[in-house]
């Protein structure tokens, strides 16, 4: 439970470490609020199935308002204290078709052969939730691979870093290695933009450290 005398403090409903470690470096104290059965992950896993014909900037940020709803349902059923709640999701568009985690190596080596020496979109949408609103801001940023070889991809793969990573890879890990330029935000590439993160908090009146 969070101790309120330890203020700043939030609910992040996000198992990204990321995400938790960039609050941190802001001066925010990040309470987990995370699904603790089976049924409550997969059910969570399913928020993420993209519609037919769905745009990428669309589907983020409607996986993001549902799982902002899935937590609020958590918090509640928990009955822990009553606090601001803070989601984010990610998602990597080459074009308009969106690149989410791979399910295996061979589907991750898959993604970055097609992201290599190509240019791609990262969106990563926030919504923060406190006294009954709702904000939600959306970080577009574009990533610019350099040509990867087979065999640099491979031992890439091999390193497990691209799973359970949207487009297969990790700007803060080993993937830097190819990327030739952004533009945009970083930390919105990384997990969790922190303008757009700020914007949200200000909205919702709460104090930045």
């Amino acid at each position: 439970m969070p101790d309120r005398a330890a203020a700043p403090w939030l609910y992040l409903a996000s198992q990204s470490p990321r995400r938790r470690e960039l609050l941190a470096q802001w001066g925010w104290r990040a309470e987990l609020l995370l699904p603790d059965t089976e049924a409550e992950l997969h059910a969570l896993e399913a928020l993420e199935a993209v519609q037919p014909h769905e745009a990428p900037a669309r589907y983020v940020q409607r996986v993001t308002r549902l799982k902002l709803q899935a937590a609020l349902q958590r918090l509640q059923h928990r009955c822990w204290p009553p606090g601001p709640v803070l989601c984010a999701d990610t998602t990597v568009a080459l074009g308009r078709e969106i690149l989410g985690k791979p399910a295996d190596a061979a589907e991750a080596a898959q993604m970055l052969q097609r992201l290599a020496g190509q240019r791609h979109r990262v969106l990563t949408a926030v919504a923060l939730a406190h006294q009954g609103q709702v904000w939600q801001g959306l970080s577009r940023s574009t990533v610019e691979f350099a040509p990867w070889s087979a065999a640099e991809i491979g031992r890439y793969v091999a390193s497990g870093e691209p799973l359970g990573k949207a487009g297969a890879y990790a700007i803060q890990g080993r993937a830097s290695q190819w990327i030739r330029r952004i533009s945009g935000s970083h930390s919105g590439i990384v997990g969790l933009p922190a303008f757009e993160t700020a914007q949200l908090l200000r909205a919702a009146g709460l104090a930045l450290p």
